[in-house]
């Protein structure tokens, strides 16, 4: 018996210190405020950091809402487009790729702290229920809605809604003092990516396209079918300002110009395989002339697009360097309904070049200064000082050089057009002022103006109101002090900026869109290619570099860039 008890001692002990180690590492991790024994991996000591706060913390601690500002910290420190979504703005962030929305159907624009209404969608709820371009929103749901609280973000959460329920608008109508009421029944509103499609000439087709959205394919198709009614032959893709969208459809429209088989765009990740996107043979544009727009402003699938025409030796690229965003996003959805957007990888064009720009991580301020670093550095008016960060690479029909690391480089290149720049034109567009004045001018015509049914009639007329000399006398009464010689220099960027806006309000963003290509450089390069039968580009680097000079010798650096502009009128749908 004695030599059975002895057999089983050491079995005995090791389990006592067993059963020592576990209860002193318990005392250890729960008792003790200055030593924490926690497993060495980041996932845990972040869970843990987060209950110790909630258990520990000196104060209470709202953890929801420190886990929110958390999320988006965490992410930055990764690349520039890795982001997270608050429940509360997903449905925003995703409407503009959706192709429709659930809203009452208005453009509005904020002013004074109040809605105005810019133009009403047609066909849309609101035109139903008799609300008019240029109302003013004071009260949403019988509550009042005008001062600080009026943001774009807040008017659209109010304005937008589930399908068939019932919003109700107290609008004030110009040159009326009392309120009237609108019952307006939500319904869906379809978001154009496509905004202006016509004729440059008697044979050039030309289409903008704002971003890429699940529709944008289709719109593409309607689009190339309205200008075959106009029996072109030649076509202008208009990508400038284009900020991307999904990848799917920049890959189909690629797909209607190239010829079977051909590489379009390939992604590539640490934990995401090669995966190839190449044309099946079916488009029905395979050899039309073509040419594609790009600028700062172009970014995403919109390169995608651009650089699967240029290493394809399809068309020629015309503008200015694009703004350089090669990372695919991957949208993953949380249980509360606010999701990421995860970089999973990188885009190639078909040379195999990147063209995700330089970024250093967590140095988020550095990125978004990119393109005032740009501007600074003159390259919006000199090719010469482009600077690319990657190595070279050669197109695969042409074996023209092309290069990567920052964004497509076009091979046509078209300096910002500085003639009559002063300050005060700056100062005039950087404030607003001009766009209060449009929008005033528009609001106190509207009945003469909204006889006039297409652009050349309307503009031919306020060509003769003397609107810079209008705008003038409102710019001195508002905080702006006149000046008579800066505002003769630059009489025509005002009167183009201001006009066109006219023209928008009155209008819509095809007539703008008309209006200022009519004395665009760029319009009028691509138009010369056409006319030369250039627009299937060449090998030709054993030539001088072509460039085009435009108003070269009248460089002013206070010119305003054109992505600073457009930031200050934010149209929003609703």
């Amino acid at each position: 018996m004695q030599k059975k008890s002895n057999r089983f001692m050491p079995l005995l002990m090791a389990l006592c210190v067993v059963v020592g180690i576990l209860i002193g590492t318990f005392y250890a991790n729960h008792l003790s405020g200055n030593r924490l024994n926690i497993i060495n991996s980041s996932g845990n000591k972040l869970n843990s950091l987060l209950q110790i706060i909630s258990d520990q913390y000196v104060d209470t601690v709202n953890m929801e809402d420190l886990v929110e500002g958390a999320m988006p910290q965490i992410l930055s420190e990764l690349d520039p487009h890795s982001v997270y979504i608050a429940a509360k703005d997903v449905q925003i962030a995703n409407d503009d790729l959706r192709g429709s929305f659930s809203g009452i159907g208005i453009e509005f624009t904020i002013r004074q702290d109040t809605i105005h209404v810019q133009n009403v969608i047609t066909n849309g709820p609101s035109e139903k229920a008799g609300v008019l371009a240029g109302d003013k929103i004071v009260s949403i749901d019988d509550q009042p809605f005008v001062g600080k609280i009026v943001t774009n973000e807040e008017a659209m959460h109010r304005l937008k809604g589930p399908k068939d329920t019932k919003v109700k608008l107290g609008i004030i109508r110009y040159g009326e003092k009392k309120v009237q009421y609108f019952t307006i029944t939500r319904g869906e509103i379809p978001i154009k990516s496509i905004n202006s499609v016509y004729m440059l000439d008697n044979t050039t087709g030309y289409i903008r396209i704002k971003n890429f959205g699940e529709n944008t394919y289709s719109e593409m198709l309607i689009a190339l079918g309205t200008l075959s009614q106009e029996r072109f032959s030649n076509l202008v893709i208009d990508l400038r300002g284009n900020t991307g969208g999904y990848l799917a459809s920049a890959v189909k429209i690629a797909n209607e110009f190239l010829p079977k088989n051909s590489l379009i765009v390939y992604t590539e990740g640490r934990k995401s395989p090669r995966q190839e996107y190449r044309s099946d043979g079916h488009g029905s544009y395979q050899r039309m002339p073509l040419v594609v727009l790009i600028d700062e402003g172009s970014a995403s699938a919109a390169e995608i697009l651009a650089g699967a025409i240029q290493d394809n030796d399809r068309g020629t690229i015309i503008g200015r360097r694009s703004f350089g965003k090669g990372l695919v996003q991957q949208p993953l959805s949380f249980t509360d309904g606010s999701m990421i957007r995860l970089t999973i990888a990188r885009y190639y064009t078909p040379s195999g070049r990147c063209i995700q720009k330089p970024y250093t991580s967590g140095a988020d301020q550095d990125y978004e200064a990119d393109l005032m670093t740009r501007y600074q550095h003159g390259e919006y008016f000199s090719q010469d000082s482009i600077k690319h960060t990657g190595p070279a690479y050669h197109t695969l029909i042409e074996k023209r050089t092309v290069y990567g690391g920052g964004g497509i480089t076009p091979d046509i290149f078209i300096p910002e057009d500085t003639l009559g720049m002063t300050s005060y034109y700056k100062e005039a567009a950087m404030t607003g002022l001009i766009l209060q004045f449009a929008y005033s001018y528009t609001d106190e015509n509207r009945a003469k103006l909204s006889t006039f049914k297409d652009m050349p009639s309307l503009s031919a007329y306020l060509q003769k109101q003397n609107t810079v000399e209008m705008f003038a006398n409102y710019a001195d009464k508002n905080g702006l002090k006149r000046r008579n010689l800066m505002i003769q220099k630059s009489h025509k960027l005002l009167e183009r900026y201001v006009n066109s806006r006219i023209i928008y309000n009155i209008m819509n963003e095809q007539a703008w869109t008309e209006y200022l290509n009519a004395d665009d450089p760029v319009i009028t390069a691509t138009l010369k290619l056409f006319k030369e039968e250039k627009a299937f580009p060449k090998n030709e680097e054993e030539k001088v570099q072509k460039k085009v000079a435009v108003n070269s010798s009248h460089q002013d650096r206070t010119r305003v860039p054109y992505y600073i502009l457009k930031a200050q009128d934010r149209i929003i749908i609703s």
